[in-house]
């Protein structure tokens, strides 16, 4: 895989990331969502005023068109594994940011992802 190549997959990857961390962010300000709950529609239209949540539903959007650039690129048997590289970003940036502290199994884990996704951008 050529290295534009991965450069362009990888911002997808990492604006998917983010949109996860923004929809994190958003669920703080709202509580838990629970079905059960008789207050989860009023939680969940609350959390349509949290910026957080549109900054995620615009990275989402985004990481789509670079994914689109990336796949007419690439094999989507190459560039799929890629998309576990989320977890390691998600896993730091959720540490970073929103402290959030991985304990040594999901380290290691993501170690043997890692492992894998190395495997496959090299065949």
């Amino acid at each position: 895989m050529k290295l534009t190549d991965f450069a362009i997959l990888g911002t997808g990857v990492l604006l998917n990331a983010l949109a996860q961390l923004g929809l994190k962010a958003a669920t703080r300000v709202s509580g838990p969502l629970i079905a059960t709950d008789s207050g989860v529609v009023e939680r969940a239209l609350r959390m349509l005023v949290v910026p957080s949540l549109w900054y995620a539903l615009c990275a989402y959007g985004l990481s789509v068109i670079v994914w689109l650039v990336g796949l007419s690129r690439v094999p989507v048997s190459q560039a799929y594994p890629l998309l576990s590289l989320g977890y390691v970003i998600n896993v730091g940036l959720a540490w970073w940011l929103l402290g959030e502290i991985p304990n040594a199994q999901r380290v290691f884990g993501i170690a043997v992802i890692v492992l894998g996704v190395v495997l496959v951008a090299r065949s």
